[in-house]
């Protein structure tokens, strides 16, 4: 029997397979691009731009750093990549997430281990690191829930966990276009990378 397709082609030419993706087929321009048309919040958000998952990676970064102060830039580099693989697989909501099952699980792990790995990070990041990265991510959805996505922040409290108000003070949901949001993904990329090759 013939095996059903399971690669696609992505704008840099490269074509990806999504059940074995491998190091050499990943591209941040792929990525920034892709994330920067991915709506978080399947689009129910105010404002007249999407939200998109590179804005919210961004932000996550920033979060990442000010509640770890001195962190290694590699690590940093793994926060603004955490959601990398929804450029090809999008981004679900928590709860379908779970009506999938394990199956969308092991594939984000398989393109998250092929990301990593193309950028110099352990394929699998350290337990304490990744903990770290999902208390940022959970800071920024408590922000998005509250600032674009409609929500009290009684209910993003009881949700997301309140936030310490040093760690978002001055700081703002963004709503841009799709454009801004991935040169600015690939220049803090680049800005990450050339800090680690120093």
């Amino acid at each position: 029997m013939k095996q059903p397709r399971a690669w696609q082609r992505m704008l840099s030419g490269r074509r990806l397979d999504l059940l074995d993706p491998t190091p050499v087929d990943i591209e941040i321009e792929d990525i920034a691009h892709g994330l920067a048309f991915v709506a978080r919040w399947n689009g129910q958000t105010f404002g007249d731009w999407p939200y998109s998952v590179a804005e919210h990676s961004l932000l996550v970064e920033v979060l990442f750093a000010r509640a770890n102060p001195g962190i290694a830039a590699k690590w940093r580099l793994a926060a603004l990549l955490h959601d990398a693989p929804e450029y090809v697989i999008g981004d679900m909501i928590s709860p379908v997430k779970a009506a999938v099952g394990e199956a969308y699980g092991e594939l984000d792990a398989r393109l998250t281990a092929a990301v990593h790995l193309r950028f110099g990070l352990p394929a699998v990041l350290p337990a304490a690191i990744k903990k770290a990265i999902k208390a940022a991510d959970r800071v920024s959805a408590w922000m998005e829930a509250v600032q674009i996505a409609g929500f009290t922040a009684a209910e993003a409290d009881r949700l997301f966990g309140k936030p310490d108000a040093k760690l978002i003070q001055g700081l703002e949901i963004r709503l841009r276009p799709p454009k801004e949001v991935r040169a600015e993904y690939t220049a803090r990329h680049s800005e990450l990378m050339a800090t680690l090759a120093a």
